[in-house]
């Protein structure tokens, strides 16, 4: 079975109806027949509920944060010993921001996809890490 690790930027993709939300779409999809499982960091969640908060208020926010939750993604709530030393690594490596540290490093220590759309993050470590990105656009 695929597992996918899914990142800020494709969250927003499907929530703002973006360009590469239909894959996005088919990943939940898969996730929500068995095929697939999908996953996404508690810290790339804050990224996604920071802009929301920023575009539309607390109030509003909160309502999509509950559409979010209700969905067949998998939030992983603690970041492990792990992913932290891995994500501290990358950080330091490839000056990436920290969240797409820590969603590189959860794909990384879990043999999972990178569900992204973030070619100015990610493109620079495209063959240099052993990691599978499952790029939306």
């Amino acid at each position: 079975m695929i597992s996918y690790i899914m990142d800020a930027c494709a969250m927003i993709a499907i929530l703002a109806n973006e360009p590469g939300a239909d894959i996005v779409d088919a990943v939940y999809d898969k996730a929500a027949t068995g095929e697939a499982e999908l996953s996404m960091n508690i810290v790339n969640l804050f990224e996604v509920y920071y802009d929301l908060v920023r575009s539309y208020g607390v109030e509003r926010a909160n309502e999509i944060y509950n559409e979010i939750t209700s969905l067949p993604i998998s939030i992983i709530n603690e970041i492990s010993n792990a992913v932290f030393k891995e994500a501290g690594r990358l950080k330091t490596t490839y000056k990436i921001s920290l969240a797409d540290s820590i969603a590189l490093a959860q794909a990384l220590t879990t043999g999972s996809d990178l569900l992204t759309s973030d070619h100015h993050e990610f493109d620079k470590i495209k063959g240099l890490e052993p990691i599978n990105f499952c790029w939306i656009r």
